[in-house]
C-alpha cells in the first residue's frame, strides 16, 4: 500500500475518517432543531424523535447489508451506491410534506450512511495489517472523534439562521463531496480476496465469524464499550443541565472537552506494542473511573467529580475502540466486510439497548450503575483477550 504514495495515503486516511464520522453526523447533526421541527410540521416531539430512531435503525441494518455485499462486489461500487443513496435521500427530505415522509427519508439516510461506516473499517483492513492497521484506525478514530463535537454545535448554529432545511442542505453537500471522493478512491480488495459464489456462500461466511472464539471475545469487549459510550451520551445532557444546572452552551463545551479526551486516548493507544494489552488496560481504566464515580455518588457528588471521572472514562474509551477494532478485524480477515458489519451491528444494538435503561428512576444513580455493570463485563472479556498466547 505504501507504493501508492504519501499523497494518496493522506487522502485515504482523511476519506476513511470522514466516512467513519457518518454516524454522529447522521444522528446528532439535527438534534438542536428537533423541538422547532415539531412546530413546523405541527406534530408531537415523539414523532420527531422517531426520525432519530429511524436513522439509527438504518445505520444498523445498512452495515449488515453493505459489509457482506462488498466482500463479493468490491468496496468501490458498494461505497458509490451507499453514498448515492444517502445523497438522494438527503435531497428528497428537503421537500418533505409531512413528518412521516421525513422519517422515512431519515431511515434511508441512515441506510446510506451505514455504507461509509462499515466500509471505512473494511478498506483500512484491506490496506493495512497488524500494528499498521491499529495505527491507521487510531488516525481514523481521531478524525471521527471530531464529529460528536462539531455536529451538534454546527447544527445548532445552522438551524438558528436557516431552519432545519439548512442542516439537511449541509448533509446533502457532504454526501456530494464524499460521492466525488469515491470516484478518486481506488478499489482496495484484490480479486483473490473476494468471496465468490451464491448468496448462501456470503451468508455462510458472515455466520462463520461467530465460530471464532477470539473474534467473539473482541466483539464482546466492543459491545460493552458501546454500552458505556451510549449510556454516557444518553444521560450526559440531563445530568449536566438538569442535575448540575448548566445551560445548553455550557453543556456543549463540557461535551466537547470529553470528546477531546477520547481523541487523546485513541492516540495514546499506540504506546502499547500489543493491542490486546491496550484493550485490557482500557477496560480496566473504564471500570476504575466509573467505579470511583459510583463511590463518590454516595459521598460528595459535585460537578468536578462527575466531569473528572467522565473525562477519564472517555479517554479510556478512546484507548479501547481502535485497539479492539483492529484485533477483531484481524481475526475476521477471511470476510472483512462481514466482520466490519458484525462490529457495527453489535455496537449500535448494544447502545440502543442501554440508552433507555439510564433514564429509569434517578438518572444520576442509574447511569453510573449501568455504566459500572457494563464495564465489569468488558473487563472480564478484556482479561480473556489479555491471557491469549501470542
Amino acid at each position: 500500500m505504501t507504493s501508492l504514495g504519501r499523497k494518496y495515503l493522506l487522502f485515504l486516511i482523511i476519506f476513511l475518517g470522514a466516512l467513519s464520522a457518518f454516524g454522529p453526523f447522521v444522528t446528532d447533526f439535527y438534534l438542536p432543531v428537533m423541538p422547532a421541527m415539531a412546530g413546523v410540521f405541527g406534530t408531537t416531539a415523539s414523532m420527531v424523535q422517531i426520525g432519530l430512531a429511524a436513522s439509527m435503525i438504518g445505520l444498523a441494518v445498512g452495515q449488515v447489508i453493505f459489509g457482506p455485499i462488498s466482500d463479493k462486489w468490491g468496496r468501490r461500487p458498494v461505497l458509490l451506491a451507499s453514498m448515492s443513496l444517502f445523497t438522494v435521500s438527503a435531497l428528497v427530505s428537503l421537500f418533505s410534506p409531512t413528518i412521516e415522509f421525513f422519517n422515512v427519508c431519515r431511515f434511508f439516510q441512515g441506510l446510506g450512511g451505514a455504507g461509509g461506516i462499515v466500509l471505512s473499517r473494511s478498506i483500512a483492513t484491506d490496506c493495512w495489517s497488524g500494528r499498521e492497521l491499529a495505527k491507521s484506525l487510531t488516525l481514523i478514530s481521531a478524525i471521527n472523534g471530531i464529529a460528536p463535537v462539531a455536529a451538534p454545535i454546527i447544527g445548532g448554529l445552522t438551524g438558528q439562521f436557516t431552519g432545519w432545511r439548512g442542516i439537511f442542505i449541509i448533509l446533502l453537500i457532504l454526501g456530494i463531496v464524499l460521492s466525488v471522493m469515491c470516484l478518486v478512491f481506488r478499489e482496495s480488495i484484490s480479486p483473490e480476496n473476494r468471496i465468490y459464489g451464491s448468496w448462501k456462500v456470503i451468508a455462510r461466511s458472515f455466520f462463520s465469524l461467530f465460530r471464532h472464539r477470539y473474534f467473539n471475545i473482541y466483539l464482546a469487549i466492543y459491545g460493552f464499550g458501546y454500552c458505556v459510550l451510549f449510556g454516557y451520551l444518553s444521560s450526559s445532557s440531563f445530568i449536566v443541565q438538569n442535575h448540575f444546572g448548566f445551560n445548553e452552551i455550557q453543556f456543549s463545551l463540557v461535551f466537547a472537552l470529553n470528546a477531546f479526551g477520547s481523541i487523546i486516548g485513541s492516540v495514546l493507544a499506540l504506546k502499547f506494542k500489543e493491542m490486546r494489552n491496550a484493550a485490557f488496560f482500557a477496560m480496566s481504566g473504564i471500570m476504575a473511573s466509573v467505579g470511583l464515580q459510583f463511590v463518590f455518588y454516595f459521598l460528595d457528588y459535585t460537578f468536578v467529580v462527575y466531569e473528572g471521572f467522565t473525562f477519564l472514562t472517555l479517554l479510556f474509551l478512546g484507548f479501547m475502540f481502535p485497539s479492539v477494532t483492529s484485533l477483531a478485524m484481524e481475526e475476521g480477515k477471511e470476510a472483512v466486510g462481514s466482520a466490519s458489519a458484525v462490529l457495527g451491528m453489535v455496537g449500535y444494538l448494544s447502545g440502543g439497548l442501554v440508552s433507555p435503561l439510564v433514564g429509569i428512576g434517578d438518572i444520576v444513580f442509574t447511569s453510573v450503575a449501568v455504566l459500572f455493570s457494563c464495564s465489569i463485563g468488558g473487563v472480564v472479556f478484556g482479561y480473556l483477550a489479555w491471557r491469549r498466547k501470542s
